[in-house]
């Protein structure tokens, strides 16, 4: 057949580690027999990142802003450890961090269910959404080291030269200073995003913080949520069958892990972070979870929601071949090819993507899959694939389903 054409790029970010070399497979084997692939390729590499002093990353970013549409692989975030083992300049910030802060945007991430996965959270029947901020908190912060007793001081100082000044603590000795911060732009975005998103997919939204602990900052995130909804979307929600909730933190936990899931739950950027990724794993893996970063301007990213799969890349390294899941890695490139024919019009490019997904979750459906997978499929996988064979049987069912059409 002949190669299907795009008419506009998308902006690709190459990633690390292990998923940098299934990224290659992935384009190699799925993607470039069928397509004709037209992109504008960002090294995000963790030495690419350092050498570039991550000029790289948000000349990417503003890519991602110009072509409208992104996919990333996933990327590093430095430490001392990392530090040392690529002989870095200095620590890196994390790369989604800066991207996420440049597009202004909120992190949805999806499930990907399969009819022989049985997540360990029974009650949950339908895929449940994290909504997640991707601006601020501990990902934007400051931190300081301080060697003994001392005041800890919260200052601000306006444009006119007025300051404000709180005493965080009387240090009694060594210890660690944080500071955070956020803004009302970036929360009213997070709320827009959340609340247009709930009503386009016909899902009940929820919202969590701990505004009894944290009555400031916390405090802002829910009374910006609740004035948005009120003054924007009520009317729009109730005309739509839907609805908004707002709780604390802890009670949505409890709430959410009795629930049968099919709704959007948002949550501050380092609360999205780790319950996604407890979402993913309940419902049977972290790479079985689909993520696209959505601005308030119309641009998206598709990324995989997982690391970059450390020990298996070491292993790999060794010449072995890994069991390491590729879907999320799969299904970044189909929601992103799946966008740009969206965007431009291109139907047979927007059908190409759906069939990369079904030929994914057949070959699972069918009983070849990964190690991860393979460990909680019921009935049993037929076979346990390494990542190379994976892949190799999702591409033989691709094929097959143009021939068969």
């Amino acid at each position: 057949m002949a190669k299907i054409q795009m008419k506009n790029a998308v902006a690709e970010l190459d990633g690390d580690e292990m998923t940098r070399v299934l990224w290659s497979v992935i384009k190699e084997k799925l993607l470039e027999p069928f397509v004709e692939l037209k992109t504008e390729y960002y090294d995000l590499g963790l030495k690419a990142r350092d050498d570039s002093d991550d000029a790289v990353t948000y000349e990417a970013a503003a890519a991602i802003k110009r072509l409208g549409v992104g996919v990333k692989c996933a990327t590093i975030t430095s430490n001392a450890a990392r530090m040392q083992e690529y002989s870095l300049k200095h620590l890196t910030p994390s790369p989604n961090g800066i991207i996420r802060a440049e597009l202004d945007g909120t992190v949805f991430r999806t499930p990907v269910l399969v009819s022989n996965i049985h997540g360990s959270v029974s009650c949950w029947k339908k895929p449940l959404v994290l909504g997640r901020h991707a601006y601020g908190d501990v990902y934007k912060n400051c931190e300081l080291s301080v060697p003994g007793p001392g005041k800890a001081e919260l200052v601000f100082t306006g444009a006119d030269g007025t300051e404000l000044r709180k005493t965080i603590m009387e240090m009694p000795g060594a210890g660690i200073i944080q500071g955070i911060h956020n803004t009302d732009k970036s929360i009213e975005s997070f709320a827009r995003s959340c609340f247009l998103y709930g009503l386009s997919e016909k899902l009940d939204v929820w919202f969590a913080t701990k505004d009894t602990i944290s009555k400031t900052y916390d405090g802002r995130f829910k009374e910006i949520f609740q004035r948005i909804y009120d003054t924007e979307f009520k009317e729009r929600y109730k005309n739509a069958g839907i609805t908004y909730f707002y709780t604390l933190i802890d009670d949505a936990v409890a709430r959410v892990m009795r629930s049968e899931g099919g709704f959007l739950w948002a949550c501050k950027n380092y609360d999205g972070d780790v319950m996604s990724d407890m979402v993913a794993s309940a419902c049977g893996s972290l790479a079985m979870m689909t993520s696209v970063l959505v601005s308030p301007d119309g641009v998206f990213e598709y990324e995989a929601a997982h690391g970059t799969v450390q020990r298996h890349y070491y292993r790999y390294l060794k010449g072995e071949k890994t069991s390491t899941n590729p879907v999320a890695l799969i299904f970044a490139w189909t929601g992103a090819l799946a966008k740009r024919a969206e965007l431009d019009g291109t139907a047979e490019l927007g059908a190409f993507a759906r069939r990369l997904e079904q030929a994914t979750l057949k070959t699972i459906e069918d009983g070849f899959m990964t190690g991860d997978l393979a460990r909680i499929a019921e009935p049993p996988a037929k076979q346990v694939l390494d990542s190379w064979e994976f892949i190799e049987e999702i591409a033989r069912r691709l094929e097959a389903s143009y021939k068969t059409a």
